[in-house]
């Protein structure tokens, strides 16, 4: 038996960095073959499932994200991001954000935007809210 080296899976840090790339690239086709099949979306647009929702969202947003920090717990990678929407009439002011990605064999099965990095954490189930909030 002669032993042959497999390629090892994407991490999940990895898919997130692909992710990000694509979204920039405007690789929409990249960019939903990083997804599963039912992925999920959430956001202050509300939530839902699925590739065409993901293709809907990419057309409509006009959104650069320029990468901060990541966490990564387990398949949760939680990212602060600088988020900047492009509209017909030139760039928009940049406002930091942060997304909370669940990844499973080395596809995105979760996407969901937060106001803050703070928002994110709790939401992901690593930082619990605090009592003023």
């Amino acid at each position: 038996m002669v032993w042959t080296p497999q390629p090892r899976p994407p991490s999940e840090v990895e898919v997130v960095i692909a992710w990000h790339e694509a979204l920039n690239d405007r690789d929409i086709d990249r960019l939903v073959s990083l997804c599963s099949d039912d992925v999920e979306l959430g956001g202050p647009g509300g939530f839902g499932h699925g590739p065409e929702l993901l293709r809907q969202w990419f057309e409509s947003s006009g959104l650069d994200l320029e990468l901060g920090a990541f966490l990564q717990r387990g398949e949760v990678v939680v990212v602060s991001q600088e988020a900047q929407w492009t509209s017909p009439g030139g760039a928009g002011a940049v406002e930091n954000v942060a997304s909370v990605f669940r990844v499973r064999e080395g596809r995105i099965v979760s996407i969901i935007r937060y106001p803050d990095l703070d928002a994110a954490l709790v939401g992901a189930g690593i930082k619990r809210q605090s009592a003023d909030a």
